[in-house]
Formats: C-alpha cells, structure tokens, sequence
C-alpha cells in the first residue's frame, strides 16, 4: 500500500475519531491528526518550518479578513435590507417565495460565509414565507439550506482563497490573477443557481404552490428606500476584481509592469474586504452598531467564530506542507493513476470521495488539506487545472453541508421549519443527487463555463 494513503489513513481516523465520535471541535481533530503524522513520520525536527510555513501563506490573511468583514456584514444587518427587497419583487409570482430563498441565500452565504449561520439569518424570513405559499415544511428547509450552501463557492467566500492558495502552490507560474480565478467562479456558480432554481420550479409544479398573499410582501417602495444602498455592495467587492480580469493585460500591465499588475491583483484579496467593511459601516441604519466602541465589542465577540475557522485553515496549512515534504500529492497521484481512471472515472471517483469525506470532514478543511491531492489528480485526466481548483469550493465546502450526518445545513432548516427529520432527509437526497450530477458535467468540460 501506497505510503500516502497510510497518512492519509491516519489523518482521517484521528479527525473522524476526535471530530465525530468524540464530538470535539474540529481544529482539534486537525491539530491532534497533525501532532500523529509528525510522530509516525518522525518530522519533528521540521516542525518550525511547517509552521512557518502555514504563518507565511498570505491567503491566510486574506481569508481572515473575509472573515472579519462577514461579521460586520452580519451584525450591522445591511443584508435584511436587501432580502425584504428581493422578496418584494420575487414573491408575488408563482412559487415566489422558494426563489427569493435561492437569490437571497446564495447573495447572503457569498458575504457572510457560514452556512448555518446563512440559513438561520434568511431563513427566519424564507422559511416561514414558504410555508404559507404552500412549500411543504421538508421542502421548504432543504431549499433554503441548500440555497445557502451555494454561498461557500460564490466570490466572495473565504473557502475560495483556500482553492486560489492550492492552485498557486501547484501552479505558481501560471499567472492567474484573482479577477481571473473569480470570473470562473462565477462561471460555475451560474450552474449550480440555474439547477436549484429548476428544482424550485418543478417541485412547485408538483406541489401546485401559490404565490405569497399580499399582505406578506414588504411594500417595494419603502424597503428600496431603506435598502437601496445595500445592492451596492456586491458592486463594490466584485467590481475590482471584474476590472482586474478585464484589463489585466492591457491596462495595468503598461502602467505598472507584468509584477506590479501581479502584486495589485493579490493586494485585492487583503484590500476589498476593508473597504467594504467601511462601506457598510457607512451606510449603516443604525449607526450605534458602527461606533469604534461597538465594533471592538462586535470582534471580540466574534472571536470565537473566527478563531476556529483560522485554526482549521493554519493546521491544513502545516499538514499540507508536512505532506509536500513526504511527497503526499505525488505518491497518492501515482496510485490513482495506475488504477487507469478514464476522465469520466476519475471525475466520478474525486466527486463520491468528497461526497463521502464531507460527511465527516467539513469543507474547508477538505479545500485546504486534499486541494493539492484533487488538482493533480484530476489534471492528470485532462482536467483543466483552473477547473479543478475552482470547482473544490464546490465539491467540498457545499457537499459537506448538505450531506447528513455533518450536513449543518439541513438541520439548521429543519429547525426553522420544526419538518419532521424523515421527510427532510428523503427529500434532501433529491438535492444531493442533482448537486452530485451537476459536479460530474462541470468538471467533465460538458457545460461551458465563464472564464475557460
């Protein structure tokens, strides 16, 4: 047996233990799996260089402050403001208040970045405006949960830094800009909003679901006018980074040369999230929440958010570099390939492994720790190296959350909708199963994607 599938062996026992039967948080399950492999493989000697390592990846800094901005996003609420106006428009047609649901969710998840948490925030406000047009309650929690999963792979969330950060240690002569990683992003995302948005519709049709009364539709005047400043924001993230793909060749090239172009596209990363963060405190309603005083309080508060989430993605950062140095990625790449996958196999093979892994390992843990391992393996099937990274978001960071028993999501639905667990479960495999189909056409190259 191929030495990388005993570590990697190892590293799934010890978080699978820690993480899922001992129920511990799970960067304790990834520092413990840490701890080991340096004991089996005897690389303590080297374990300032893994850390240092780890420390020294400046996408970690820049998932931290996405992180950061998602907090203030969250606490100042600028975000309700414009889902009430995406619910005014979208509820008064047929099955309205499902696709409110899937705009909103997906909008809110890409910001904030936390799936559970994406789902009890517009979920309060969804799930019970699809109950009343006659969504059943099972229906009703899935669609929002698997909504707000689709946050996890839509620009800006933090679990893609962590596929720009495997493309780029693979790849680091490519010259992929951010601006350029996203548009691919964006690319795929457009899929995965255009499937979920077809299940509506059809279970709409099944179910023979209204459109919202209208006494429960905000009045579109007064929200827009409250909230009118909060449709900006997506404007001011994503607008950099547009222009960053667009004109990276010409125009900031001849301005500031092939380096300065390259260091102003990775500056975007650390300087977006800040300015954004300073957008929403300025347009603010309420402006108690935005004081020095109440945004000191908010991260210290938040810390306990932010602080595992680092914890998972500096860990995987020290194993993914503890198995650059025992060569992990190539051995564990030599093994699969003498299997002899066809394209369609190994796709089918890397789409149930994360399927499965995600069941017990969350998402950013899978991007951080397995990038590496996905890209060359996939690439070696004649996967466009772009592709692949861009699709890990997907394959790890939504499949785990909506795939029981970690699936986060469906239980912070349930709850909201108080559905009964049996239904929900067995209307949720409908959503696995198109998610596990959708993955195999995007990476099988039988979509055209934004970007490639």
């Amino acid at each position: 047996m191929p030495s990388a599938l005993i570590y990697l062996g190892i590293m799934l026992a010890v978080i699978c233990i820690w993480f899922v039967l001992l129920k511990r948080p799970v960067y304790e399950a990834v520092l413990l799996s840490f701890i080991v492999l340096l004991t089996v493989t005897g690389s303590w000697g080297n374990v300032l260089g893994y850390i240092d390592d780890a420390l020294s990846t400046s996408l970690l800094y820049s998932m931290t402050a996405f992180v950061a901005m998602s907090i203030i996003l969250t606490k100042t609420k600028v975000i309700d403001s414009c889902v009430a106006i995406i619910l005014s428009l979208l509820g008064r047609v047929t099955g309205g208040a499902g696709y409110v649901s899937v705009v909103a969710s997906a909008f809110m998840g890409a910001l904030s970045g936390s799936g559970p948490g994406n789902v009890m925030a517009t979920g309060t406000l969804t799930i019970p405006a699809m109950i009343k047009s006659g969504f059943p309650r099972e229906l009703a929690a899935n669609i929002e949960s698997n909504s707000s999963y689709m946050g996890n792979m839509i620009p800006p969330s933090s679990n893609i830094v962590a596929a720009m950060g495997a493309l780029v240690a693979l790849h680091p002569d490519m010259g992929v800009t951010q601006g350029q990683f996203w548009i691919v992003l964006w690319g795929i995302s457009a899929w995965f909003v255009i499937q979920r948005v077809s299940m509506v519709w059809a279970f709409c049709k099944y179910y023979k679901v209204k459109p919202m009364s209208q006494e429960d539709l905000p009045d579109l005047k007064t929200v827009f006018r409250q909230g009118w400043q909060g449709l900006l924001l997506p404007v001011v993230i994503l607008l950099p980074f547009l222009l960053d793909y667009l004109f990276k060749d010409g125009f900031f090239t001849q301005r500031l040369g092939v380096q300065g172009a390259k260091y102003l596209s990775s500056a975007l990363l650390l300087f977006i999230p800040g300015v954004s963060a300073l957008y929403t405190c300025l347009i603010a309603g309420d402006k108690k929440v935005v004081t020095p005083h109440s945004i000191a309080t908010m991260f210290s508060r938040g810390v306990k958010s932010i602080s595992p989430a680092i914890g998972v993605c500096v860990f995987g950062y020290m194993i993914g570099s503890l198995f650059d140095d025992l060569g992990v990625a190539a051995d564990m790449n030599a093994f699969i390939t003498s299997i002899g996958f066809s394209r369609l196999g190994m796709v089918l093979f890397i789409c149930i492994l994360t399927c499965f892994l995600g069941m017990v390992i969350p998402g950013s843990s899978l991007v951080v720790t397995f990038g590496t391992v996905f890209i060359t393996t996939l690439e070696t099937v004649g996967v466009d190296p772009m592709l692949a990274a861009a699709m890990l978001p997907c394959i790890c960071g939504v499949m785990c959350g909506i795939t029981p028993p970690l699936g986060l999501g469906m239980y912070a639905g349930m709850t909201l909708a108080e559905s009964d667990f049996g239904k929900t479960f067995r209307n949720n495999l409908w959503w696995v199963a198109a998610q596990f189909i959708l993955e195999v056409a995007v990476l099988m190259g039988w979509l055209p994607i934004l970007g490639l």
